[in-house]
């Protein structure tokens, strides 16, 4: 038992020391790294990353996945556009209440794909939806990039607390709502009766539905959960980048936040998966893009690294899975 107790001390910590490490590593091969300005952009690039991989977790933790995140956010953004520019809405509370209502409706729409229509496993659904959502992010702005949108509705992504005059860029704004989502991401996941439906129905369906668990209505919330943590996403990168592009609907936001959760011990078999673990990988993915960019090192090299860690991800969630199951094996004898 204290063996077992120990393990999963070490399991836990691991991403958590990964970092640190990662921290150490680039701040001796550059000295650009480890200063105020650069570690508020790490969190402020962790912002976007950290809400699409809330958005992930959730329906990992069902056994599930959402391809469509990173398309959903863009889309979220686009429509605030289109509403600007084609029909001259400049309310704040109109532009943000349709990109919430058009991420609620895109993960409702995928909660009822995968559980009415009995697809075989929501990776068709959700990549067909991506496809889909990307056609319609360029589709409602007629393939233009969208500017000058409200400072109502730029605020979330672009202010900064605790500016100060002699060059300190200040807190992200946007870091500081994620944290406090993440915070209700825990009570929710650990302490509500619906929380816990979705760890049983993602690590055994067989005893959530005999605990009489309503498993399609729980994957239904899920996934409509799901967009409209993308909603909230869309807003913030709207206010990073002051334009709401639909060609960054191709951007792999979705790889992202699949990493950031594998790599804070979320697994694709369901069941399992922390907040803060979350949090971890999506610090981790940020800091990599980051260091990477102060050294100098072309996007292509970027990608090729992003995807060995992808790569790496799944391998340790695979390796971490059979070892799990054979050690139950040997526990039933």
């Amino acid at each position: 038992m204290k063996t077992k107790k120990m393990k999963d001390i070490v399991s836990k910590a691991a991403p958590l020391l990964a970092l640190i490490l990662l921290f150490m590593i680039l701040s001796m091969a550059t000295d650009k790294f480890l200063t105020m300005n650069n570690m508020m952009n790490i969190l402020r690039q962790t912002a976007v990353n950290g809400l699409i991989s809330a958005a992930m977790l959730v329906v990992l933790i069902t056994a599930g996945i959402d391809l469509s995140v990173g398309a959903n956010a863009i889309l979220c953004a686009c429509v605030m556009g289109m509403l600007k520019n084609s029909l001259g809405i400049t309310n704040p509370f109109i532009l943000i209440l349709a990109c919430i209502i058009t991420g609620l409706c895109v993960g409702f729409l995928n909660g009822l794909l995968l559980t009415k229509m009995h697809l075989p496993h929501p990776f068709v659904s959700t990549l067909g939806m991506k496809n889909v959502l990307c056609g319609l992010a360029l589709l409602v702005v007629a393939t233009k990039t969208i500017s000058d949108f409200p400072a109502g509705v730029t605020f979330l992504g672009s202010s900064n607390l605790f500016k100060s005059a002699d060059g300190f860029s200040g807190i992200p704004l946007c870091f500081v709502v994620l944290i406090l989502i993440y915070g209700v991401y825990h009570f929710f996941l650990n302490k509500t009766a619906l929380g816990r439906m979705i760890y049983c129905v993602g690590g055994n369906p067989e005893a959530a539905r005999l605990s009489g668990i309503n498993s399609d209505n729980v994957l239904i919330f899920v996934y409509s959960l799901s967009g409209f943590m993308c909603a909230i996403a869309g807003l913030v990168i709207v206010g990073r980048s002051a334009v709401a592009n639909p060609s960054a609907a191709i951007s792999p936001y979705d790889t992202d936040a699949i990493a950031a959760c594998i790599i804070g011990g979320a697994s694709f078999m369901g069941g399992k998966g922390t907040i803060w673990g979350t949090l971890i990988g999506a610090l981790m993915i940020s800091t990599i893009r980051n260091g990477l960019t102060l050294l100098n090192t072309s996007s292509s090299v970027q990608y090729i690294v992003i995807g060995m860690v992808i790569i790496a991800a799944v391998f340790i969630d695979v390796t971490r899975s059979r070892m799990e199951a054979k050690a139950r094996r040997l526990a039933a004898k």
